[in-house]
C-alpha cells in the first residue's frame, strides 16, 4: 500500500465553508447558495494572480482564467439584466462582430484585469439583488435562444455554467502555477 496522496487531496481545506449551505428546505435559498459557492470557486481559482490570468490553455484555444471572468460577466448580464429584468444591456466583452471577444480580448494589461473583475462583481451584485427581490422563482423573461425562461431555470443554468467553467479553471490554474484541488 502506498502513502502517496491523491492529487485532489492536496487541497488545504481553508475555504471549507464555501459549500456549507443548506441541503434541505427553501428552494430559492438552496439554489442561491449553490450558485454563490460556484462563484466563490471561480474567485478562489483566480486568487493571487494578476497578469497571469490571461495565460492561454493550449493553442489554438484562447481559453484563459481572465477570459472566463469576462465570459461569466457577460453571461450573468445576459440572463439577469437582459432576459429577466428586460433591460437594454449589451454584452460588455463580446459582440455580434466579435462573438469571442470575451476570450480573445483577455490580455495581461492590469487595466483589463481590473475592468473584468469590476464588471463581473457588478453583474453578480445585480443578479443577487434581482433574485432576492423577485416575488418567486417563477418570475419569467423571454430569451431569443430558449424562449420563455423562469428565474428558477436561470439559476440552475448559471450553476451549470459556473460548474463547467470551474472545471476549465482547475486545469488553467494548474498550468499557471501547479495549484490544484481548489
Amino acid at each position: 500500500m502506498s502513502d502517496r496522496a491523491r492529487r485532489g487531496d492536496l487541497f488545504d481545506g481553508t475555504d471549507a465553508d464555501r459549500f456549507s449551505g443548506p441541503t434541505t428546505g427553501d428552494e430559492r435559498r438552496m439554489l442561491v447558495d449553490v450558485l454563490r459557492a460556484q462563484r466563490a470557486t471561480l474567485e478562489l481559482k483566480c486568487g493571487g494572480l494578476g497578469p497571469e490570468l490571461s495565460l492561454r490553455s493550449v493553442e489554438p484555444s484562447t481559453l484563459s482564467l481572465l477570459g472566463l471572468v469576462r465570459h461569466l460577466a457577460d453571461v450573468e448580464r445576459r440572463w439577469f439584466r437582459r432576459v429577466l429584468a428586460g433591460q437594454e444591456a449589451p454584452a460588455l466583452f463580446s459582440s455580434p462582430a466579435d462573438p469571442d471577444g470575451d476570450f480573445d480580448g483577455a490580455t495581461d494589461d492590469p487595466g483589463a484585469v481590473a475592468e473584468a473583475w469590476k464588471a463581473w462583481r457588478a453583474e453578480v451584485a445585480f443578479a443577487d439583488r434581482f433574485t432576492a427581490e423577485a416575488h418567486g422563482l417563477d418570475v419569467e423573461g423571454d430569451d431569443v435562444w430558449r424562449g420563455t425562461v423562469s428565474l428558477r431555470w436561470v439559476l440552475i443554468h448559471m450553476i451549470e455554467e459556473y460548474a463547467r467553467h470551474n472545471g476549465h479553471a482547475d486545469l488553467l490554474r494548474e498550468r499557471i502555477d501547479g495549484t490544484i484541488g481548489l
